[in-house]
């Protein structure tokens, strides 16, 4: 994950515009947005210091710097919080961790209690580590070889995903996005760089958007399946983290109890069981 900091740092700075931070706009700019001269500036940085905070080689840097150039370029909380942990990466020990990692049974017993909510649990690159019935149901992680079952697999490489997301434009941004988040996090998993590696080989979407250096965190929200049985679900979700292992997320979806998309589920679990 080399130059992810001045990668991110030169996205975030492009969709600035000079007049947006009161500066002028007149004369030839040869790349869009400030300059890093300009955002030295409103930091109240040297020119040199940033730009070798650009590229990379600059010595450890204070919150208050880092507080100061996320104020100049306009940084969520989110993109905030991105900023902090690219700029002083913390290196993970040499120790080993297992190719799937393990969810622990009481975790798999709350998912398999959640009877009428479809649930999974995602954990590092956005891996499908775990599922209840009616979760298998809604997305049918079972039928998938355990190297497939990654949601950015499934969204970018799965030729069906199109018309299983009505809003896959949505569902990729908000992938990559979180995905981003991981691999900040993580900036020496060699698995997420295989993963990032193989996405751009294979999608031009992915490549296109993995570009972009957008950071969105996916806690809450709604998503829409086109399922091959119950039809369209509209689905809001929750996440929750794992207390023990902050790598592992509980997804479920929560849907209205008595709307259609809750009717609908009632069925699919009624077929997957009979099934």
């Amino acid at each position: 994950m080399d130059g992810e900091l001045g990668d991110f740092l030169r996205s975030r700075r492009a969709r600035i515009q000079p007049e947006e931070v009161g500066l002028p706009s007149h004369g030839r700019r040869r790349v869009p947005g400030l300059r890093r001269e300009e955002v030295a500036q409103l930091a109240g940085v040297s020119v040199d210091y940033y730009i070798r905070l650009e590229q990379g080689r600059g010595p450890s840097v204070s919150d208050a710097v880092l507080d100061a150039i996320a104020r100049v370029l306009r940084l969520d909380e989110t993109e905030h919080a991105y900023l902090l942990t690219v700029a002083r990466p913390h290196k993970k020990g040499s120790t080993a961790r297992p190719a799937r990692p393990r969810v622990r049974p009481g975790v798999q017993l709350l998912l398999d209690g959640m009877e009428r909510t479809p649930a999974f649990v995602l954990g590092r690159r956005m891996d499908v580590l775990a599922w209840n019935a009616l979760g298998d149901a809604v997305n049918g992680f079972s039928a998938l070889a355990p190297a497939d079952r990654n949601i950015p697999r499934q969204v970018f490489l799965d030729p069906a995903a199109a018309g299983f997301y009505p809003d896959w434009a949505a569902v990729a941004a908000q992938t990559v996005a979180n995905l981003r988040i991981d691999a900040g996090h993580h900036p020496d998993d060699p698995r997420m760089a295989a993963l990032v590696g193989e996405l751009s080989l294979k999608s031009a979407d992915f490549r296109r958007l993995w570009a972009d250096h957008e950071v969105k965190e996916c806690a809450y929200g709604t998503k829409r399946i086109q399922h091959p049985v119950a039809g369209l679900l509209t689905l809001p979700y929750e996440t929750l983290t794992v207390p023990t292992d902050p790598d592992q997320t509980i997804v479920a979806y929560t849907p209205e109890p008595g709307s259609e998309t809750a009717e609908r589920l009632a069925l699919l679990g009624s077929w997957a069981t009979t099934a």
